[in-house]
């Protein structure tokens, strides 16, 4: 059994203030913590283009991005609902609503807009010819996300929708002159969604409006030797979004209900393995050879502090 948990690991400073209220909170996954072996990854997003989970994910894969490529170009095979050849570089459009912001344009993925296979049908039948007279192919891929053939000339070094959600549009859109034919096309079709009727209806309904598209990925559906085992694995995604707010009353409340209700049940069968990740680390934990007998070393119930809160 593993168990994933993005967002788990907060950073070093913040992890020594929440140390205390671990015993109390969630003492199954404490005592885990404390009797498994650790293995700490590095996951820099400025230099992956994708978040530190995203990133565990290709990993499990298999992924290799080729020379010059982000690890987040793995994300367009990954994603693909429909079947490509090998050597064809796979980029997918994520449907997304775009705002201003404080820091120039924040971006909501397409995970937290609800949106229905009709709407996403109708938003692709409302663009599918304008993409072609600029030269992009587009093909509908899932309700979240279509797939896109570039022309040869174009292939951006974009960033995963969910790492774009955590910081800024600003900091990933392409400005270079070979970017220009894709900017003036989302531009359009940013003013035809403007008063489309599936953006006047979701206004209705309170939701926000899908009103861009992001586009993302552009490694070969060859380079993916393998999907993502998940057989015995579990995610539990609850403790992200308190961690990317900084709010740590709200993530040991998250922590809480994890134990009651997944932790807790498992701590008479066989430890899990755990994968927990952080803004830049990802943290893999696997059950000891000696097993509860590590307990009784010296030191050894502390050892965790080590990767948990480092001092440096």
């Amino acid at each position: 059994m593993r168990i994933v948990l993005p967002g788990a690991l907060p950073d070093p400073g913040q992890a020594r203030e929440l140390t205390s209220y671990l015993q109390k909170t969630a003492p199954t996954l404490l005592g885990w913590m404390e009797r498994a072996r650790a293995r700490s990854i590095a996951a820099d997003p400025a230099v992956t283009g994708c978040t530190p989970y995203e990133q565990w994910q290709l990993a499990a894969c298999g992924f290799r991005p080729e020379a010059g490529q982000k690890l987040a170009a793995g994300l367009g095979p990954l994603w693909a609902q429909q079947n490509t050849p090998p050597d064809q570089p796979v980029w997918l459009l994520e449907l997304v609503h775009v705002a201003p912001s404080r820091d120039g344009a924040a971006l909501l993925p397409a995970r937290e807009l609800a949106i229905t296979p009709e709407q996403s049908v109708a938003l692709f039948e409302s663009v599918q010819t304008l993409f072609s007279e600029a030269g992009f192919m587009l093909h509908a891929d899932g309700a979240e996300h279509w797939r896109l053939d570039l022309p040869p000339e174009f292939a951006p070094d974009s960033a995963s929708p969910a790492l774009v959600a955590m910081t800024s549009v600003n900091d990933w859109w392409p400005q270079d002159m070979a970017g220009r034919p894709w900017r003036r096309l989302v531009n359009e079709v940013q003013m035809l969604w403007f008063d489309h009727p599936v953006n006047q209806d979701r206004y209705r309904q309170s939701l926000m409006p899908v009103n861009s598209l992001w586009l993302f990925g552009g490694a070969r559906a060859g380079q993916l030797p393998g999907r993502l085992p998940l057989a015995g694995t579990q995610v539990h995604e609850g403790l992200l979004a308190p961690a990317i707010r900084q709010d740590w009353a709200a993530w040991l409340a998250v922590l809480g209900e994890l134990e009651s209700r997944i932790f807790r049940p498992m701590a008479q069968g066989a430890q899990p393995e755990l994968v927990l990740t952080g803004r830049e680390r990802i943290v893999e934990l696997r059950p000891s050879a000696l097993g509860n007998w590590t307990r009784w070393l010296p030191g050894s119930r502390n050892t965790w502090r080590n990767w948990w809160s480092p001092q440096s």
